[in-house]
Formats: structure tokens, C-alpha cells, sequence
């Protein structure tokens, strides 16, 4: 079973180098693997509880999804979508916001940092602070469980707020009586890199220090390369790699022998700028052919947002089912009944009949089999493979009132050419039994009839 994981990227700038050596690059490597179903999301939502510029978050949009394409990120294999084009996620929100203890977010440390510089100032504790600075705990955690993501890289700054969408979802599935949400783990990449900016601090548009990535094209890039702070070494003086920015930002892209030659030569006197040039060519070496695409994904925008709407169809495909389920837990679905068990109006004349929602839990891909009034029926077993499940559920209401159904204990197990697909829950006795039995085709023989 593949593990879904899930990355954002907050829309309020231009990636550097910085961004490509310790998050791009690998996140794209890792979405090649074939045990990996990754998603990657425009969190432009997020952007707004930081950037009031209209134009830069739109701008950043464009420049985050080129810079990932051009990368090597293969929308085919992974889920490339906007933040902003999945409304489950602000729906979800407000279903998670219903549950969230404010005690839970007043510890959260984005909100308990501008406390804290309120009162060192002598201000209001919360003057500056917007309720999406204070809710932004509960924004991440829908969109992490709209998709129900297995594994989250993060930084370790975003531990906590990991830690609160675990917390917010187990106290929805215990008040709403259902494993709904798959409790997400953290992944914490402790081999990334992270690369020293233009004055040795870490490379942060926050320190104004960065090396851009293809914004400005290659005279750009190397003209800041040149600006790297170095010591005051003549040339021919020995000079000490381990403390040279730029040697360190050289091995982020050499390999083993390419960085012992360029240590070598370093401890050999080699003039700070020659040494940056033999730094830029190897940048440049790596970076040419995606600026290349990149230059091209920009100039024709259409092509990107082509990408974007087509990666949110296919996050759509899982948020959806998983909204309906939800909404009718939480007693909103249409003629909800029963403890969650969402009910959908049918389009077509004959009225409401049995239908199926699909889901992932830790276990793999599942459908729920609905009554007409929205009663869970059956439960699927775990598949692999999600078309699977879904070939299974189309076959399973087309199969009528002609589908095997077989008692298994106190329960009753849903069969299709002698492999079980879906059991029902227990039943008190026999008669329990039969009557589930004659209403399973009863329901199902509905069900066949409409498609």
C-alpha cells in the first residue's frame, strides 16, 4: 500500500536556492518512488494570514507551480493542485473549528510568540492579531485530513501544529463515533540541507540573504553567488572550507569528488573569486535545463493553470466523498440518519436508492455501501489499489438482487464471484439476519435499476 504524503508551500514569495536544495528537490525525488501518493498544494489561504498584496499572492502562485513543474514534479504521478480550489478544505474547517478547544490554540507558538512581543511592547496582548493568525492551527489540519494524509514533512517549527491536527481529529471521531480521519504522522527530514544565505545566516527572504532559483535568469543568479561574504583571504593563503559559505552551498550540489577537488583547491589558495565562479558553473550545470522550462511554464500560464485545475479534479475525487460523509456525521446531510451516515438527493426520477462513498483509512481503500436513508449497510474490505475498490463498488450496485450474500458468524459477508468484498455489521439473531438480507437486495435491486 502506497503512504499518502502531503506538502505545502505558502504563496507570499519566489523560491530560492535555499527552497530547492531542502525542500524541492527531495520532495520531487520522493514523489517518483512508486510506495509514495504525493500531493503537492498552493497554500493560498494561508498566504492571506501574511501577505495583504493581491498581486504578490497571485504572482507567487504562478511562480511556486512553475518552479515545482520545472523541477521535475510529474503532475501524472502526483496531485498538484490550489489550496483555494478545493472548497472541502473551508468547509471541513469550520466542521474541525466546531470541535478545536481554544485552550488547544491559545498554546499554538504563532500565537503565543505575538503575545508575547505584545506585552514585551506594553500593548493589548492581541492587538495585530487576526483570527487567522489564531486559527491557522485548525486551516492546516483541514488541509491535511480533507486528504486524509498518511505522512507530513515539516520543519521542526511545525511539530506542533502536527501535533494539534492529530488532537483535532481523534476528538472528532470520538464525539462523531467513527474513524473518519486517519491520525497523520510527522516526518521530520533530518538529512535536508539547508543552505547558508549571502552573509552565513540560514538562506531566508527573512534576512533578505538569498540566491534566487530562476527568477532573474542566470546573470541574477550569479551576481548574487559574487556577493557571498567571505573572509579576507588573499589568493594563494589557504583557505578554510569548513567555514566558507560558499563551499558549503557547493556540496549541496556536488557530488562526493566534485566536493573533495573544490576542498582541495580551497586549501590550495584558490581566490575567493574564482572559487565562486567554479560554484556558479555547478549550479548552473543543474539548474540550466529546468530554468529553461520554467521560462517557458511562465511565459505561457495557461499551460500551468491547466495543470492546477486538472491536479484539484483529482484532489476533488477524495475530498468530496469524504465532505459528504462528514457533513451527514455532524447531522447537516440531506435526511441524515443515523450516526454520520451521509444521504445524497439522486438526480434522477426514480428518487433515493443505496449508493457507496469511498474512503482511505490506515489500512487502505474502502467503500461504505448506504442505504437510501443513508443507514450504513456494508463495509468494504481494505484494497491496495484504489481503481480496485472502485470497480468493486460499481459491480456491487450493479450486481442487484442477485448478489451473493453469505452468514458468516453473526454477520453477513457481501460476495462477488466467491470473493468477499464488504461485510455487515452483527446482528442479535437469525431473523435479524434474513431480514438484512432481504433488505440488502432489496436495496441493491433499487440501486440497478436507476443506474
Amino acid at each position: 500500500m502506497s503512504t499518502r504524503v502531503l506538502t505545502g508551500i505558502t504563496t507570499t514569495g519566489t523560491p530560492h536556492l535555499g527552497n530547492y536544495v531542502g525542500a524541492i528537490r527531495p520532495a520531487v525525488a520522493a514523489s517518483r518512488r512508486d510506495d509514495v501518493d504525493a500531493f503537492f498544494f498552493m497554500a493560498d489561504y494561508h498566504a492571506l494570514i501574511k501577505c495583504d498584496d493581491p498581486a504578490r499572492v497571485n504572482r507567487s502562485r504562478l511562480e511556486i507551480a512553475a518552479t515545482w513543474l520545472a523541477c521535475g514534479l510529474d503532475p501524472e504521478r502526483a496531485t498538484l493542485y490550489r489550496q483555494s480550489d478545493i472548497p472541502e478544505i473551508p468547509q471541513l474547517t469550520w466542521l474541525l473549528t466546531c470541535v478545536t478547544a481554544k485552550g488547544l490554540l491559545n498554546r499554538a507558538h504563532a500565537y503565543k510568540a505575538a503575545v508575547d512581543k505584545n506585552q514585551a511592547a506594553g500593548e493589548d496582548v492581541d492587538a495585530g492579531v487576526t483570527a487567522g493568525l489564531y486559527m491557522y492551527p485548525v486551516l492546516m489540519a483541514a488541509d491535511i485530513l480533507a486528504f486524509n494524509a498518511h505522512t507530513v514533512p515539516v520543519g521542526r517549527d511545525q511539530v506542533q501544529h502536527l501535533e494539534m491536527t492529530r488532537d483535532i481529529a481523534q476528538r472528532f471521531n470520538h464525539i462523531y463515533g467513527g474513524d473518519y480521519f486517519v491520525l497523520p504522522d510527522v516526518s521530520i527530514e533530518e538529512q535536508v540541507a539547508t543552505l547558508p544565505g549571502l552573509d552565513g545566516r540560514k538562506m531566508s527572504k527573512s534576512y533578505d540573504n538569498t540566491i534566487p532559483l530562476f527568477e532573474g535568469g542566470p546573470k541574477r543568479q550569479r551576481a548574487a553567488i559574487m556577493r557571498i561574504v567571505t573572509d579576507s583571504r588573499e589568493p594563494g593563503e589557504p583557505k578554510d572550507p569548513d567555514g566558507a559559505s560558499l563551499f558549503a552551498i557547493y556540496r549541496a550540489f556536488a557530488d562526493a569528488d566534485e566536493a573533495r577537488v573544490f576542498r582541495e583547491q580551497l586549501e590550495q589558495g584558490m581566490a575567493w573569486g574564482e572559487a565562486k565562479q567554479v560554484l556558479y558553473q555547478r549550479v548552473d550545470d543543474e539548474l540550466a535545463p529546468m530554468r529553461e522550462r520554467y521560462d517557458a511554464l511562465m511565459a505561457h500560464p495557461d499551460d500551468v493553470e491547466d495543470i492546477l485545475r486538472a491536479g484539484a479534479a483529482k484532489a476533488r475525487a477524495i475530498a468530496t466523498p469524504l465532505l459528504e460523509t462528514l457533513v451527514a456525521a455532524v447531522g447537516l446531510g440531506t435526511a441524515a440518519a443515523g450516526r454520520g451516515k451521509p444521504a445524497r438527493r439522486s438526480g434522477k426520477k426514480g428518487g433515493k436508492h443505496a449508493r457507496v462513498v469511498s474512503f482511505r483509512d490506515a489500512d487502505g481503500f474502502r467503500f461504505r455501501l448506504l442505504a437510501a436513508n443513508g443507514e450504513e449497510l456494508a463495509l468494504s474490505r481494505a484494497y491496495a489499489d484504489p481503481k480496485a475498490a472502485g470497480l468493486d463498488s460499481r459491480r456491487l450496485l450493479a450486481a442487484g438482487a442477485d448478489l451473493d450474500v453469505q452468514p458468516t458468524d453473526e454477520a453477513l459477508a457481501l460476495r462477488l464471484e466467491g470473493d468477499t468484498i464488504a461485510e455487515t455489521g452483527a446482528f442479535a439473531d437469525a431473523s435479524a439476519r434474513e431480514a438484512a438480507v432481504a433488505r440488502l437486495r432489496e436495496e441493491l435491486a433499487a440501486a440497478a435499476r436507476e443506474a
